[in-house]
Order: structure tokens, then sequence, then C-alpha cells
């Protein structure tokens, strides 16, 4: 299409001064024969504006702050303008305006269509997806409207204003102000890259901005599990009666290294979880609660007596509540009362069971990968990793099976 005339003027509305006496700055879009006005959203001391320059004279910090603010409008102003040419169509001032604000009249913006999937998901909780999921998604809309708030002084922001630079500013952010760590960053940004690649599916952005961006590598950790010898330690500390939160934190850790369970699913089991198979065998079936998934595992007789102790029919889950909090402080206790060298977390006594209690035993990893309620081996051979018994056991075996073989050359 022929290329319009195109100008954007900036002046001040020197007839609504506020208290301090300060001038709200005003624009003006020019398309062709077609105005449209817009409030900058920012003000500026009569002083100092250069009306020749469209911004405020000398080094003050006014005038620094507010200039950076208004080259970043002008930029935002002239992409909205460059979008609106590659499309094609005609267009008049109005609609640079529009796009460039992220008028909600005419187009979703970013953080109205985040919003719209965060209520999709909560819609979904119970049916194929987790309450731990929704999480996640609620303090990147937190951390990205902070952000947005502070780059572009304003709510929301249209998906026209948006570039690469915007995703790099951003990362700069939660790292730098936000003091975040990499991992988070990476969660963070993987949800605003889905929301981008929505946008442009759908038509609501001309571009996706993450086509040349990769995601920071997720930081590879082995999984933390306990030795036989400090499993042993733990199992064996004799804890004082008096300290009963420090007995069922350090009972609930047992359970997990003898079912595999996670915190939110042993505090959550009831008895509509067990099962009794033909054979008498005591069976625990259960939905993850991260992930929705069946997890099922034939108790040991450790595990079973545990639940025994608990036992109390007036109580509809398996074992007492303990909130994460005072578990987390407990086994911290725990570590130094058992002399463990290593730190002691819950989650740990899942990877024990992965490890210790059914790979080393020889246990085929499909059936672990069932019984801890993974979508995939893959998953469960992070967890399950291959300790130096199982190493020379596996070995021995392929000796001994192999040593009547002649090798040819």
């Amino acid at each position: 299409m022929k290329q319009e005339k195109f100008k954007v003027l900036l002046y001040l509305k020197k007839s609504s001064l506020d208290k301090s006496g300060k001038a709200p700055i005003m624009g003006r879009v020019t398309v062709g024969r077609s105005m449209a006005q817009f409030s900058c959203k920012l003000s500026c001391t009569l002083s100092l504006w250069n009306p020749r320059e469209s911004r405020l004279d000398g080094k003050s910090r006014e005038a620094v702050e507010t200039n950076a603010k208004i080259e970043k409008l002008l930029l935002a102003v002239h992409s909205a303008y460059d979008s609106l040419m590659e499309r094609k169509k005609p267009f008049d001032a109005v609609s640079v305006k529009e796009l460039f604000q992220g008028s909600m009249d005419t187009q979703m913006t970013l953080l109205a269509l985040l919003d719209r999937e965060i209520e999709g998901i909560k819609a979904r909780i119970g049916i194929d997806r987790a309450q731990g999921t929704i999480s996640t998604w609620l303090y990147t809309r937190r951390s990205l409207g902070t952000f947005v708030k502070k780059k572009f002084n304003t709510k929301d922001v249209a998906f026209g204003q948006l570039n690469e630079q915007f995703i790099r500013e951003y990362q700069d952010f939660v790292l730098g102000e936000q003091g975040y760590a990499m991992d988070t960053l990476r969660h963070y940004l993987a949800i605003l890259k889905r929301i981008c690649k929505m946008a442009f599916k759908e038509g609501i952005s001309e571009k996706f901005y993450f086509a040349h961006y990769k995601l920071p590598k997720q930081k590879e950790s082995t999984p933390k599990t306990l030795s036989r010898e400090d499993f042993e330690k733990l199992r064996d500390l004799e804890i004082p009666e008096k300290r009963k939160s420090h007995i069922l934190t350090r009972d609930l850790f047992l359970f997990a290294c003898y079912a595999g369970t996670a915190y939110a699913d042993v505090v959550s089991i009831t008895r509509e979880n067990l099962f009794t198979d033909d054979d008498g065998n005591l069976w625990l079936k259960y939905r993850r609660k991260k992930t929705e998934y069946l997890g099922r595992v034939k108790l040991l007789p450790e595990a079973i007596a545990l639940i025994e102790k608990y036992r109390d029919e007036s109580r509809s889950t398996l074992f007492p509540m303990q909130f994460y909090a005072t578990l987390r402080a407990n086994m911290k206790a725990l570590r130094i009362m058992a002399n463990i060298s290593q730190d002691l977390v819950y989650h740990a006594g899942r990877h024990s069971f992965a490890s210790l209690v059914t790979l080393e035993e020889g246990v085929p990893i499909e059936t672990i990968s069932r019984m801890l309620g993974h979508s995939n081996v893959q998953t469960t051979q992070i967890y399950a990793r291959v300790t130096p018994k199982k190493l020379f056991e596996d070995m021995d075996r392929f000796i001994e099976a192999t040593q009547d073989l002649v090798l040819i050359l």
C-alpha cells in the first residue's frame, strides 16, 4: 500500500497543571489527513520543556528520566506504525494510537491473554490439571505485571509493543531486581513464550517474538538420595517422646522411603487409597497431586507398620497433618540429631525409594516408574540413580552369564 505521511508531535497541556505545577505531556499522531490525540501519561516542569525537540532540556533527574520514557513511547508508536504497514491494509491515525496503547476494544493485550489462560487452567483443576499447577502461572502474572508497570507505566501492553529486547529486559529484571534464580526465570519465560505463541496463532500478534530466542538451559542437578548408612541412622534414631512433632516428621519421611510418596500426597492419602489384592497384599493407589497420574505400590511391612501406628478412625487421612514449614524445620533438626552430613529434605525419601529400596534390590525401572506415578520412564531414570552396589552386582551377573562365551576375532 502507499505509505502515507506519518508524524508524531508531543506538546504540553498547560491548561491542566497538577498540584506541583507540572503540565501533562500530550501526543498527536498524524497519518495522511487523519489525526489522533493521546495522553503520554507523563508530566514535566514548564521551564524544562523544549517544544522544538519535544524533550526536556538539561541533565536534571527529572529531565533524564522523562526523556528516557519519551524515547520508549516514541519507539512504541513507530513500532505500531511499522506493524500496520506490514499488514498492507489501509489504516489511519486512530489505528496507530489504539495499537500502541493496547486498546482493549481492538485487540487482546499481553496480560489480558495471560489472565484468560489462567482462568482456563483454574476451570480445569481437578479434571486434567492439579491444584499446584496454578501457582507458577500466578507468580508469572505478578512478575510480568510489575515489569510492564515499570517499563511502560501502564497496567498492560499490546503485543505490537513487544520485541525480543522486551524479553531480554524482562530476563534482567527477574534475575536482577527481583533476585530470582535461573530456574525460576526459566519457568516464567516458558509461560511468556506460550502466551506469545498463542497470540501469534490466534492472529492477535503479528510476530512470534520467541522465534529466535532460546530459553535458558535448565540447571542439571543430581537428585538427592540418602546413602544406606544415613538411611539406617535416621531409621534407628531414638527421639525423646516429648518431641512428637519430630517423631511424626521422621515417620512421614520413612514412609516416603518405603512407598515413594511426595509430601503433598502423604498428608492427603486416605483409607480409600488402600486396596487388598487376591493374595492378601495391601496396595496404595492414589492420584498424584502434582500431575494427577496414578501411583500404585505394594506396601512393604515397614510402611504398613507406620500406617497402623497412626491409625485413627476419627481422621480421614492415614497420617496426621503436618504443615510443610514445620516438617522442613524438623528435618533440619533430625539431620543434626542423626549426624547426617548432607542436607535432608522430604523429597529425598522419594528418591531413596527409587534407588535404595527398589532399583538396588533388582526391581525393573519400568515397574518403579509405575510405582512413582511417572508419565514416562525417562523421569524415573533421573530419580533412580545406579548405586555402586547395583553396578557391581550387575557386572558380576554379566560376567557370570558370559564366562562360557568364546570370542572369535
